[in-house]
């Protein structure tokens, strides 16, 4: 296994620590990405077990529901603002964590574009990359 995987926010409150190997790394271009990055897209590195990860500091956390109908958990800092990390009620194991929250944010390697017929035409991501109409199935 190489190195853990850390991050956090951008003002330090809510830090993490992986000692496990993401099994998924996505752009998604759904609207509740795009609107709580700001942006045209969200990118995710997602990890398959929440006993591999430690979390210091208190994240707030909001509770939206995906596309799917499950409830997704967005955890962000209370002081910055920053979001940090997700996780899925209907998969309870996996976390979820920004790409821009880790430490070396040059680690995060996009395997696909989920929910991509959303994105707009603005938000170009690399051409290379699979698109997907939606998530793929767990």
């Amino acid at each position: 296994m190489s190195d853990a995987y850390t991050g956090g926010c951008a003002c330090g409150a809510v830090r993490y620590e992986i000692s496990a190997e993401p099994i998924f790394m996505n752009h998604c271009q759904c609207r509740d990405c795009q609107q709580t990055s700001g942006t045209g897209h969200g990118s995710y590195l997602t990890f398959p077990s929440r006993a591999q990860v430690k979390v210091a500091g208190r994240a707030t956390h909001w509770d939206a529901v995906a596309d799917s109908g499950n409830v997704k958990t967005r955890g962000f800092c209370p002081a910055c603002g920053s979001p940090v990390y997700l996780t899925f009620a209907a998969m309870p194991d996996l976390f979820t964590v920004h790409a821009a929250s880790l430490d070396d944010p040059g680690r995060y390697t996009p395997q696909v574009v989920t929910y991509g017929v959303r994105g707009p035409a603005w938000d170009h991501v690399d051409p290379a990359l699979p698109i997907l109409e939606k998530m793929p199935p767990a």
